[in-house]
């Protein structure tokens, strides 16, 4: 889990990093401001080196979790079971995510030009906790939309393995993942937008905080700014989870083949 969990994770940021930039730059863009589509790559390298651990603790927690609920609750709350493992998945991950996050957003907003000047100069001016800005509002987004994500899809899974009575194609899971992440993503952009202005706001401390940061946005703004970059998003998470679960999937049936014959029917029954 862990080993598909980080492939996957690195596969979709790197095949769909322009787009986030897009959607992150149209979230920070106040008012009219006009959104520049030059160094779509920025924040690139470092990012990567974030979400190879992040995506690993994720699934290293979500799996193990899953598969105690399942064996805990009944067969009628397998949802719940989903909700909860995905919750703690993120939760779990966030240690590494948000800091990547902000180094990432920052970067793509050009304010920094390389990882490792954005960490020195965000914690020499706004100090260790600079890293984690935004947490709140990361857990607010995050935490729903790694629940509702995954429990989509695995429900989804079952369905269609129930009705068609045989194991998924690489194909059908790759669809499957691609309607799981454009809805979760759909439903979170609201949050996806407080978390970006909290995140890149920096020392100038725009916002206090979430709620102040939401009543800012409505007042100048107007309720229509929180679906700002609803398009990328939608498109990126769709496409991404097209991506991060259909090799999600070939990565564990790949690993399974490869481990002792005792381990691999307990690891395929999951």
């Amino acid at each position: 889990s862990i080993i598909a969990g980080a492939t996957a994770g690195v596969f979709v940021e790197a095949a769909l990093y322009p787009i986030d930039t897009v959607k992150t730059r149209l979230q920070a863009a106040r008012g009219g401001g006009k959104v520049v589509l030059k160094g779509l790559y920025s924040g690139l390298g470092g990012n990567l080196a974030g979400v190879l651990p992040a995506s690993a603790i994720f699934l290293g927690v979500y799996e193990p979790a899953k598969q105690k609920l399942l064996k805990a609750l009944p067969e009628n709350l397998s949802a719940f079971a989903h909700l909860t493992a995905g919750a703690l998945g993120g939760a779990a991950s966030s240690l590494v995510r948000v800091p990547t996050e902000v180094v990432k957003q920052r970067m793509q907003t050009g304010q920094f030009a390389s990882a490792p000047a954005a960490v020195r100069l965000i914690v020499a001016k706004e100090g260790f906790r600079g890293l984690y800005a935004g947490y709140g509002s990361f857990l607010l987004r995050d935490l729903p939309f790694d629940a509702i994500q995954f429990c989509i899809y695995e429900q989804l899974r079952i369905g269609y393995k129930l009705a068609a009575q045989r194991d998924l194609n690489d194909p059908e899971n790759a669809i499957i993942g691609a309607v799981a992440g454009a809805i979760t993503g759909t439903v979170t952009n609201p949050l996806d937008v407080i978390k970006t202005r909290l995140m890149v706001q920096g020392s100038s401390k725009q916002y206090k905080g979430i709620l102040d940061c939401v009543r800012t946005i409505m007042r100048e703004e107007g309720t229509h700014a929180f679906l700002k970059g609803i398009g990328p998003r939608v498109l990126w998470i769709g496409i991404g989870g097209s991506i991060f679960f259909g090799v999600l999937e070939k990565t564990k049936q790949m690993l399974a083949k490869k481990r002792p014959e005792n381990h691999k029917s307990f690891y395929l029954k999951q």
